[in-house]
């Protein structure tokens, strides 16, 4: 059986399996026929939020961020930026802490924005205050370990 990861539809929240061997900026939900990817942030609410925590097998990188916050409107564009050159190989998430404070305190943001970056599930980096696109992208290199096989185990 050919390696793939499984990745939440943007769309239609359905689980598509997407063989690693393919380009997966070109896959499409095989339920809506919707681009799996975009090349911007997904904005979801906390129930989508835990959807692709529990079901993608990408990185996940989530801006938390609330429409009040002068300096997560600021970032809002470069984090755009930041989409554009690192989807496909992570999906790029933004949830309102407004809407999703379970989320906000089970991951302990206290300040906004926050960029959390999680594989597989699992928190592995965490940082807050405003980023430029560079550094956003430098930073989930940094904190994202190389997979060790295919699949990126």
């Amino acid at each position: 059986m050919t390696a793939a990861n499984h990745i939440v539809c943007p769309g239609c929240q359905a689980l598509n399996r997407v063989p690693v061997d393919r380009p997966a900026a070109q896959a499409k939900c095989g339920s809506c026929h919707a681009p799996l990817f975009a090349g911007a942030p997904l904005a979801v609410d906390e129930a989508g939020f835990e959807r692709h925590l529990a079901k993608d097998e990408i990185p996940l990188l989530v801006d938390m961020w609330a429409p009040w916050c002068g300096p997560c409107r600021t970032m809002a564009p470069m984090f755009e930026r930041a989409a554009q050159q690192l989807e496909p190989q992570l999906r790029l998430l933004k949830l309102n802490v407004d809407e999703a404070q379970n989320a906000a305190a089970r991951y302990g943001v206290r300040g906004i924005p926050a960029l959390l970056l999680f594989r597989r599930g699992r928190l592995l980096a965490q940082s807050a205050g405003v980023q430029n696109t560079d550094t956003i992208i430098r930073w989930v290199r940094a904190n994202l370990p190389a997979p060790v096989n295919a699949q990126g185990d």
